[in-house]
């Protein structure tokens, strides 16, 4: 119960990585807060979790106005804020002379100013808490992909407003983190075509696409007070893909 009675807020909490987060928090104790702009997907895992332990709250991350009310709303139920999880984000694939300058304003208004816009408007809460955030960063952060040019920018973005946010924030007591996935089990990949799953697996050293559940629960390591004295770290959640210096893997 490392999370007992702490507010934990999850952008995006109502499916995939984030529904997970939701659960496994809620499973240590928190009250969680279902941030999403899918107010009934939202609804449907705060009615799964404990009763008056889970408030879905509609929000767009890409309205700084809505992330400041959100954050203050919360405050004001719950008279503090102890976890940022942010973790809302899309992804629009591409290469640079096929996606749209609307593709790119679109993605990176959620991957990018919505994750800032929910860290800038959280902090002054998690000053007083001694709190921590937990960003969604991805391995397409860490490295590049080929027709994602757009989804890497911003997730490689978020990889490094994370190291400097946890520079400036750790005089504050509060800790920076991110988890950096590859393909996860979620609804998006369950509509990649079973090939295109199967050349994902050829790259990771386990040999499977991971369960949401395996990615939360990393995000839970890094709020608790287990990973006290780390911040600025961005843990790829991978099974080994990004030890792998891209040459093929001929088995």
């Amino acid at each position: 119960m490392r999370f007992q009675d702490k507010i934990v807020v999850i952008t995006g909490g109502g499916n995939g990585m984030g529904k997970a987060a939701a659960e496994r928090f809620s499973s240590e104790g928190a009250i969680v807060v279902l941030a999403d702009w899918q107010i009934k997907d939202a609804e449907e895992v705060a009615a799964s979790l404990p009763k008056d332990r889970a408030w879905p709250y509609k929000i767009d991350v890409s309205d700084p106005d809505a992330v400041k009310k959100m954050m203050d709303d919360i405050a004001a139920k719950y008279g503090k804020i102890d976890v940022l999880v942010n973790n809302a984000g899309i992804l629009i694939p591409g290469k640079i002379m096929d996606a749209s300058i609307e593709d790119w304003k679109k993605i990176s208004s959620v991957n990018i100013d919505g994750v800032i816009y929910c860290a800038k408007f959280a902090m002054p809460y998690l000053v007083k808490s001694k709190g921590c955030i937990v960003n969604t960063a991805s391995v397409s952060g860490l490295g590049g992909d080929w027709g994602m040019v757009y989804y890497c920018t911003t997730k490689g973005a978020v990889v490094n407003f994370t190291r400097a946010l946890a520079l400036d924030s750790g005089v504050n007591g509060v800790r920076v983190n991110s988890v950096c996935p590859c393909l996860v089990k979620t609804k998006m990949a369950a509509n990649w075509p079973e090939s295109a799953q199967a050349q994902f697996k050829n790259r990771v050293s386990l040999g499977r696409i991971p369960e949401a559940e395996e990615i939360a629960s990393v995000m839970a390591f890094l709020a608790s007070d287990d990973a006290r004295f780390i911040t600025g770290v961005n843990l790829p959640v991978d099974g080994g893909a990004t030890a792998s210096d891209g040459q093929p893997h001929l088995g």
